[in-house]
């Protein structure tokens, strides 16, 4: 199976079923941002294409957006979390011990920038996972995390659904 065909079953599902798309886009986004399990889960792809479906197909944006947001944040919330409680022992744990460069290369990042590391890091592939473990493993004081965490994941949302959502709406209006 590809990922088209992942992309393909995931829009046509939501296409049939809209009541699924606030879930599907919070677990998506949940799944994106969850340390391990974003660097298995090629969400961002299918983000976008569901954006695409939400602009063609008159659903909502809004709700779908705070879907979004809200997996995005508890993603990095628990990402923190496990950081924060396991400290250095997560470089232990599967897939990060496969990969250590991830880990360290998220370090760097998140000891250079801080507080904007842990804004920025959102928008950065393998990072995205990476630095909110980091933050916590660094012990990131709790409110700037969140303050960080929040706020990346509303322009994050918006940045990821909107192009689609948006941009097809547009396109339809001009081309009509």
């Amino acid at each position: 199976m590809t990922l088209n065909d992942v992309i393909t079953i995931v829009t046509d599902f939501v296409r049939e079923h809209e009541a699924w798309a606030m879930p599907i886009v919070f677990i998506l986004a949940f799944g994106e941002s969850l340390a391990f399990l974003s660097l298995l889960l090629p969400a961002t792809v299918i983000l976008l294409g569901l954006g695409a479906l939400i602009g063609e197909s008159g659903i909502s944006f809004w709700p779908i957006w705070a879907a979004a947001v809200a997996g995005a944040f508890f993603g990095d919330w628990i990402s923190y979390w496990i950081g924060d409680h396991y400290k250095n022992r997560v470089g232990t744990l599967w897939p990060l011990s496969r990969n250590p460069q991830l880990l360290v290369r998220g370090h760097a990042f998140f000891e250079r920038w801080g507080f904007f590391g842990a804004f920025i890091g959102r928008f950065f592939g393998p990072l995205r996972a990476v630095v909110p473990l980091v933050a916590g493993i660094c012990a990131m004081p709790k409110f700037y995390f969140q303050l960080a965490n929040i706020t990346s994941a509303i322009i994050w949302a918006f940045g990821i659904l909107a192009p689609g959502a948006f941009g097809i709406q547009w396109i339809s209006h001009w081309i009509d």
